[in-house]
């Protein structure tokens, strides 16, 4: 169940709506799986968001299934993570079309490879991880500059701050760091 209320659309622009509501059960259509996608490929909101130029209450927003968006959003979306964008669609049972589930999971592999590589210690391992990233090409030559999985959360630029620069810390906390 989503706790963003669709009363905040104000805030976030006019041409967002709540997507009406299907006749056959009185619920609201999905109409996007944009969260699914973005956590499929290893992104964070605040990554998203930084991608998109908003900030996390809007990527948060937009990602509810039932916000109707203009076609002109889903393409920015769809350029931030880096998908197709019958990706971000819903089908009509809700589900990833076969041909969709089976670039996910060869988008997934080739982000495994080409970590495997980057972080090879020993010369046979990069070989075979550069072979498997080669055979990968063959079937999907698309990903060809697709990056690899963060080590750790997201890399960020030396000029950008972690969320921890945006945490408050109370006196206490504060006193116990400088006496301890």
């Amino acid at each position: 169940m989503s706790t963003t209320h669709h009363s905040d659309m104000s805030s976030l622009g006019s041409e967002f709506t709540p997507a009406t509501r299907d006749s056959n059960n009185g619920r609201r259509r999905v109409l996007h799986q944009i969260a699914v996608v973005r956590r499929r490929e290893g992104l964070s909101r605040r990554a998203v968001a930084h991608r998109l130029g908003v900030d996390v209450k809007r990527v948060q927003f937009e990602e509810e299934r039932d916000v109707d968006m203009p076609l002109s959003r889903l393409y920015q979306w769809q350029a931030a993570l880096g998908v197709p964008i019958a990706e971000l669609l819903v089908d009509g049972d809700g589900a990833l079309s076969p041909p969709v589930l089976k670039r996910a999971q060869i988008l997934r592999l080739m982000k495994t490879a080409g970590a495997i590589r980057e972080r090879a210690k020993t010369g046979p391992i990069e070989r075979m991880a550069q072979m498997l990233i080669e055979q990968i090409l063959e079937i999907m030559p698309e990903l060809e500059d697709v990056s690899p999985w963060n080590a750790v959360g997201q890399r960020r630029s030396l000029d950008e701050l972690g969320e921890a620069a945006y945490r408050r810390l109370s006196l206490d906390a504060l006193s116990d760091l400088l006496d301890g």
